[in-house]
């Protein structure tokens, strides 16, 4: 007789495994610790075999039927439904292997160490935001140029176009791996170069009009924030540094007898193995940069950082508070912003002071080719730019004292 559900339910476990018969060869199998499994016995090719069905109560005796009549359907036309099971599971654990996700995972734990750690990370959560819940199952192979464009068009609509293209790069990278691997034939990101909207690139607002960089100068020495704010805002102009390297920067850094501050690899804007292996940055100060760190010292130099966190603790000052001392002096993000310091830098000591421009990029830590254009140069100009940099301080003065400029022909920029 079929059993019932309330038959299945009610079963008790014994001393020794027992099996309550269904029909069609379906029975349930009741282990001594009250483990319950559905069974289908079968014969293929003149042998006996056994196909598991599921387990109780995950798998209904409904659930449980349905599976034994597929397997009688596979067994009417010859296929043995057992091996039918191996070869499905097979296929799926190589799509597995082989899908968008575990390629892009495979790829990005490759050359991940090649990056800093924030590039990477970046890279990562664009994959596992913009492209695993849309790809990541998929067979890599299986992938066509309408599946990835339908990705970058749904972070095109949210209105972040510049992540739509770094994610197609992404794709292509991964994609282009998986060639490489053996699990692809062509890249199909490449198919869309020209399927999205070209971004409108939009530089850091930077002043270059030496008039209103004489304004600036005069509203950042007449703001009245905290000292280590104030210290940071006027040190900004005069070294020609990230704000990120600004604000991180240690005493240990610095020796302000010989007039020179020591950037370690490791804080620059390198990939990983530039941070581990590059040579630390010189930063020549100006007299005028020694008398503000001089003065600084007295406050937080027995501290870690120059410039501490107000919060207390080892912790920098926060990457918000000079952004906030702008605002709070009236400059909005489009006329001025701590990054765009060294835009102002390039701009005008190439212009106004005519210096060379393999000076400015040395001093700015920027790669400058040789002249033939196949390798980066790796003389520091160490003597000019301690020129550069007093000469852009006593500059900066004048400016700041309000002395006669003429702006340079092209006028203010956007940098």
């Amino acid at each position: 007789m079929p059993l019932t559900d309330i038959q299945v339910r009610t079963a008790a476990p014994k001393d020794a495994p027992y099996r309550m018969g269904d029909e069609k060869g379906m029975y349930l199998e009741v282990t001594p610790a009250g483990s319950k499994y559905w069974r289908l016995r079968y014969r293929h090719a003149g042998k006996q075999k056994t196909l598991a069905l599921g387990v109780y109560p995950e798998t209904t005796l409904k659930m449980a039927r349905e599976r034994r009549d597929d397997a009688r359907q596979l067994l009417a036309h010859g296929v043995d439904p057992g091996a039918a099971r191996k070869a499905e599971k097979q296929t799926q654990r190589l799509n597995a292997e082989n899908s968008f996700e575990a390629v892009a995972r495979e790829w990005w734990g490759k050359f991940a160490p090649t990056l800093s750690d924030s590039h990477a990370q970046r890279n990562l959560r664009r994959l596992e935001v913009h492209i695993f819940p849309y790809l990541g199952t998929r067979p890599i192979a299986d992938l066509t140029p309408p599946d990835v464009l339908s990705v970058l068009q749904r972070i095109e609509k949210t209105g972040h176009l510049e992540t739509a293209h770094r994610v197609r790069v992404l794709i292509g990278q991964v994609m282009r791996y998986a060639i490489g691997t053996g699990r692809a034939e062509r890249d199909i990101a490449a198919d869309l170069r020209d399927a999205l909207p070209a971004t409108q690139v939009k530089h850091h607002a930077a002043v270059t009009d030496p008039i209103q960089l004489g304004a600036l100068l005069r509203a950042i020495d007449g703001y009245d924030g905290t000292a280590v704010v104030t210290a940071a805002l006027r040190l900004a102009p005069l070294v020609f540094q990230r704000p990120g390297e600004l604000r991180q920067a240690e005493w240990v850094e610095f020796n302000l007898d010989a007039a020179m501050w020591t950037v370690p690899a490791a804080r620059m804007k390198r990939t990983r193995a530039g941070k581990e292996n590059g040579p630390d940055h010189l930063v020549p100060l100006s007299q005028q940069a020694v008398a503000i760190l001089r003065a600084l010292h007295l406050l937080t130099g027995r501290g870690r950082f120059v410039f501490p966190s107000l919060r207390g603790g080892d912790r920098c000052m926060s990457d918000m508070a000079l952004s906030a001392a702008f605002k709070r002096m009236g400059f909005d993000s489009d006329t001025a912003l701590p990054h765009g310091w060294r835009a102002t830098a390039r701009t005008l000591a190439a212009e106004v002071l005519a210096v060379r421009d393999e000076v400015i990029e040395a001093q700015l830590a920027h790669g400058v080719r040789d002249a033939l254009g196949r390798a980066y140069n790796r003389t520091q100009w160490l003597d000019q730019r301690r020129e550069l940099m007093q000469r852009w301080a006593d500059y900066l003065d004048e400016l700041k004292a309000g002395a006669k400029v003429l702006p340079f022909a092209s006028g203010p920029t956007q940098a």
